[in-house]
């Protein structure tokens, strides 16, 4: 009898052009840089995308060579427990993990929901993504954007923040509006930022300071649920948060994978903390497991693929606000 091979490991880089520019306040960008990770078994194939992220004091040669360094644990028999330890939280981990699922599902013939032991995927309303710009601008956005239910606008330039959130709501008053100020505010200007959100009827803002300056969090009564983003990766960040943050921001780069990720949700909402999911710009390959936890999330943040120029072949159907669950022949 021929046994199995043992499986193999295949990591390359792919850049995908962003449909105009995306800006925050850390700056802008043109394209998405992602890395992807395949597990084979000599039958079956399984993927996951990651994008490596500077903030995190990632990069896509450092991704690849973490993942890379795992091969001889892959032919192994390397499985998503082991992973765990094996590789820190982090971009890298999140595309060999969601891979792991991928092949074992397809192995299975099960779906990955229901090897996670989840219901079926439903189709869930995302956020619309308003890129920061001067406050003309974010409302011409908005305006054609106005439609939608659920928009998440860009700040982070402290003192004029107040202007483009008056500017958005103006131009989109009917619809939801979550903030996002990746750590560009401080805690000077703060308090004003918050009451323009609050008079704008904002109804969740994200991690307004930075990470390791975010003290005054605690000191604010604020009338708006504050998001914790850059604050939270994992469930050993969790403990820091308590009585500056109301929610946090799950994002598969962030927690390593689907497997933490599924585990960090849990643990959050014993401390009822809210959930938002959410994503880094990439294409349907990295977005379809986050949405696997979507399903219990009160803000889903999933556009990242919305925002490119293309998205790769059997990518998620993006219906109106909505995005539906993945094809298995894209992923799980």
């Amino acid at each position: 009898m021929t046994s199995a091979p043992s499986p193999s490991l295949h990591v390359a880089s792919e850049r995908w052009p962003i449909a105009g520019a995306f800006t925050i306040s850390r700056g802008s960008k043109t394209e998405a840089e992602v890395v992807v990770a395949e597990v084979r078994d000599g039958v079956y194939r399984g993927r996951g995308e990651c994008v490596p992220y500077a903030r995190y004091y990632e990069t896509v040669d450092g991704v690849i060579t973490a993942i890379s360094a795992l091969e001889p644990e892959i032919a192994r028999g390397l499985d998503r427990a082991a992973l765990q330890s094996a590789l820190p939280a982090g971009a890298a981990r999140n595309a060999l993990d969601c891979a792991l699922w991928d092949l074992a599902a397809k192995r299975s013939g099960r779906p990955a929901h229901a090897l996670a032991g989840l219901p079926p995927p439903r189709p869930v309303v995302t956020a619309y993504t308003i890129s920061l710009d001067a406050p003309d601008a974010m409302a011409a956005a908005a305006a054609k954007a106005s439609t939608r239910p659920l928009l998440k606008v860009k700040l982070g330039r402290g003192d004029d923040d107040p202007a483009r959130i008056r500017a958005v709501r103006a131009a989109a008053p009917r619809a939801e509006l979550i903030v996002d100020a990746n750590e560009g505010w401080t805690a000077r200007n703060l308090a004003a930022n918050v009451a323009a959100c609050a008079a704008a009827g904002v109804t969740l803002i994200e991690q307004p300071l930075p990470a390791d300056d975010d003290a005054a969090l605690a000191e604010l009564s604020s009338p708006v649920p504050i998001c914790a983003d850059e604050s939270v990766h994992d469930r050993a960040s969790l403990a820091r948060l308590a009585g500056k943050y109301q929610a946090i921001n799950l994002k598969l780069d962030k927690t390593g994978g689907l497997t933490e990720a599924l585990a960090l949700a849990a643990e959050a909402q014993r401390l009822r903390l809210t959930l938002m999911v959410g994503c880094m710009i990439s294409t349907s390959l990295a977005i379809a497991p986050a949405l696997l936890i979507a399903q219990q999330a009160r803000v889903v943040d999933l556009d990242g693929a919305l925002l490119l120029a293309r998205d790769r072949p059997h990518g998620l159907r993006y219906d109106d606000a909505q995005v539906h669950p993945a094809a298995p022949n894209l992923w799980g």
